[in-house]
């Protein structure tokens, strides 16, 4: 048997699903919109189900404050009486699933409609998280760095702070792969970012801009000099060679570094500033010289 799906109802029909053949179902019913927020505070639901006659309309739910976190953590499904195309269409803009007339939502309709719901949310649960990640380091990629990006520079036009982008395009990959392989080249990225990491606070973020190009993106710097200190430390890091297939592999590296806001005021400015400088070596070329660092494969 597979384990039950946690519902949270601002519904009358709560009671029903638990003998849909779409369950197991534990259906949490709420009487009001307040309550069903302090719920989801609690714990986590599979999925959420509100009736709009006990929500006080579409226009309440639309606006009320707790729906963006639902829809984001909950597979959210609606019930209308005989629901326009236009309600709909506002409804699953705002992140709902699905949208049922009353009539509709019989037990076995409901819970076949709720079933598929969490489902789906699933599915495009894993799918965006394959979108937003690098497979071979773990790492956030291009697409996620400049949502974060975006993020946190509408957060400093609130609360100014200086923040910085470094990006190091490495060499040596290329000559690893065509010596040792694929995976030998992906191990050797995958040493790389651990280095990297090693070398931030908690708070700075890692992220693969492609096969051999890394970002850092500092987010709250004391001084402006700081970013240029961070630099020459990730310079350091991965100037030691690597140990990969039991060979000790030189890799070079090239810094672009850009400063918000002197460099820019939006993720793809500051990105392209900072890309454009590491292609163009503004750091020089530095090839590891030192004793191999302790990697873990």
């Amino acid at each position: 048997m597979s384990d039950p799906f946690n519902i949270l109802c601002l519904s009358a029909q709560a009671p029903d699903l638990v003998t849909s053949a779409f369950g197991p179902f534990v259906v949490q019913a709420c009487g009001k919109l307040d309550e069903l927020s302090n719920q989801l505070h609690l714990q986590p639901y599979d999925a959420v189900l509100f009736d709009l006659k006990l929500t006080g309309g579409a226009d309440r739910l639309l606006h009320w404050a707790g729906l963006p976190r639902a829809v984001l953590e909950s597979a959210v499904v609606v019930i209308g009486p005989e629901p326009t195309p236009a309600v709909c269409l506002r409804l699953l803009q705002a992140g709902v699933r699905d949208v049922l007339s009353s009539r509709e939502a019989t037990p076995e309709a409901l819970g076949r409609v709720l079933r598929l719901a969490i489902e789906r949310k699933r599915i495009d649960d894993s799918a965006r998280r394959a979108y937003s990640i690098d497979l071979t380091t773990g790492l956030p990629n291009h697409n996620q760095l400049q949502e974060h990006m975006t993020h946190l520079l509408a957060l400093r036009e609130r609360e100014p702070a200086a923040m910085a982008l470094i990006v190091l395009h490495l060499d040596g990959f290329r000559a690893v792969e065509a010596s040792l392989g694929t995976e030998a080249a992906n191990v050797l990225r995958r040493k790389a970012a651990v280095r990297l990491r090693g070398s931030l606070r908690a708070s700075d973020v890692v992220a693969s801009l492609g096969p051999d190009m890394f970002a850092v993106l500092l987010a709250w710097l004391d001084a402006d000099e700081d970013a240029d200190h961070v630099a020459r430390k990730l310079l350091a890091a991965v100037n030691q060679p690597f140990q990969v297939a039991g060979q000790d592999v030189p890799v070079g590296a090239r810094l672009g570094v850009s400063q918000y806001p002197a460099h820019g005021k939006d993720a793809a400015t500051l990105l392209r500033h900072a890309v454009g400088l590491a292609s163009g070596g503004s750091f020089g070329r530095l090839l590891g010289q030192g004793a191999a660092a302790n990697d873990e494969s």
